[in-house]
């Protein structure tokens, strides 16, 4: 990721812009997801902010965060895995497409994408032609890293 600090610095500027508050708690939790290669659960945030903090939090309190975060746009959540992300472009000034996501199912490790929106807009016909409605365009596709293709050849 790009700039540690820049990245929380503009997710506190976002939050105040948006008139809602980047707590300490909520820092913590947005920093050990811009620290991680990879997604993770509410479970090993609660962990990871235990060890490195020496402070407890309930989990509850993690899920709170987690959808604060979230309705913010800095982390994004991973539905089938059911673990957290943070937003690639955090500290990006224009706008973006739907995220999407490669997940290695190996090693957990996440990229987020873009997909053009005509691909998405053709995946919305399908899924209407079908007889469905698409209530969340975002795709997560399972893969397998460079890293890990490497180590198993």
């Amino acid at each position: 990721m790009q700039n540690y600090q820049k990245i929380l610095n503009h997710a506190e500027a976002q939050c105040k812009e948006n008139g809602t508050r980047f707590t300490p708690k909520r820092k913590q939790i947005l920093s050990e997801l811009l620290k991680s290669n990879k997604a993770l659960s509410a479970y090993e945030l609660a962990d990871l902010i235990k060890e490195e903090f020496r402070k407890s939090i309930p989990i509850m309190s993690v899920y709170r965060i987690l959808e604060f975060l979230e309705e913010e746009k800095l982390v994004h959540k991973l539905n089938l895995a059911n673990k957290y992300i943070a937003c690639a472009h955090i500290a990006c000034s224009h706008s973006h497409a739907l995220p999407q996501f490669l997940v290695c199912r190996t090693c957990s490790k996440v990229r987020e994408i873009s997909i053009d929106k005509r691909t998405i807009d053709k995946i919305q016909e399908k899924v209407e032609g079908a007889e469905f409605q698409l209530v969340n365009p975002q795709l997560e596709m399972h893969c397998v890293c460079k890293g890990c293709t490497e180590k198993n050849n």
